[in-house]
């Protein structure tokens, strides 16, 4: 099965990643941009997100958007990954880093990481809400939790009306469904790289993007003091001027 996708644009490729709080979505205020920048940009749906519905058998993300990459005949793309997508880019780094030519991580999730008691206590929440049949308070739980003060009301319906829709396609998931999590190397990720952190996000995200600069090869830490966990959503403009300076250093377009 073929994921939900989206391509367009001329020059170096990139793939957007989103959160899994949205779908590809999330990434509607900068892709028009990357690809007036000079990008051939493309985004999809994860398995159990916006378009893309689960299968009956256990599935990997990051084998999924390889495949994806070469059903569009795509060799080398950057990758902009946000939080499970970040998690998803470095999963792909590692296992193909010469299908990698630069990473962007936006409050990164990070394979292997153990959640710390402020990620728990909001899963824990989340599963009894949804365990109640409380769909719409479990959307709000993801809400409240994820998105930053800077987030206008139109955000923050954008958001509500993408994590509704992965929660009515999880909870129909088809017996077999699931994801397989395999383990990697770390050290094999060679790529350039940008983690992005908000300062008003979950400790975890926090202290991940902090460690990946000692974790990587070549990668750079900035922290957002008046951000959440989505960014690019919270102040698109800054974030895409951000992501686009960094291609410019180390995927130039033309």
């Amino acid at each position: 099965m073929t994921l939900a996708y989206d391509a367009t644009g001329d020059g170096p490729a990139l793939i957007l990643l989103y959160s899994t709080v949205c779908d590809r979505r999330m990434w509607d205020p900068q892709w028009p941009a990357l690809v007036e920048a000079g990008y051939r940009v493309v985004r999809c749906d994860f398995r159990g997100f916006g378009e893309s519905p689960l299968p009956n058998r256990r599935h990997n993300d990051a084998e999924d958007v390889l495949d994806l990459l070469d059903s569009l005949g795509v060799e080398q793309a950057a990758l902009i990954g946000s939080s499970y997508g970040g998690r998803v880019a470095l999963e792909i780094a590692a296992r193909r880093p010469d299908r990698v030519s630069a990473m962007a991580l936006l409050c990164s999730g990070l394979p292997g990481h153990e959640p710390g008691d402020e990620l728990r206590a909001f899963g824990d929440r989340e599963d009894a809400l949804l365990e109640a049949g409380d769909v719409a308070a479990a959307v709000e739980l993801n809400l409240d939790t994820f998105l930053g003060p800077d987030a206008e009301e139109t955000v923050r319906d954008q958001v509500r009306e993408m994590q509704r829709r992965a929660f009515e396609v999880q909870l129909a998931a088809p017996e077999g469904a699931g994801r397989n999590n395999v383990d990697i190397d770390l050290s094999a990720i060679k790529a350039p790289g940008l983690a992005l952190s908000g300062g008003l996000d979950l400790t975890d995200f926090q202290q991940i993007a902090a460690r990946l600069p000692g974790l990587l090869t070549d990668t750079r830490h900035v922290e957002l003091p008046w951000a959440g966990h989505l960014p690019s959503m919270e102040r698109p403009a800054a974030v895409t001027d951000l992501l686009i300076d960094f291609l410019r250093e180390t995927v130039p377009a033309g």
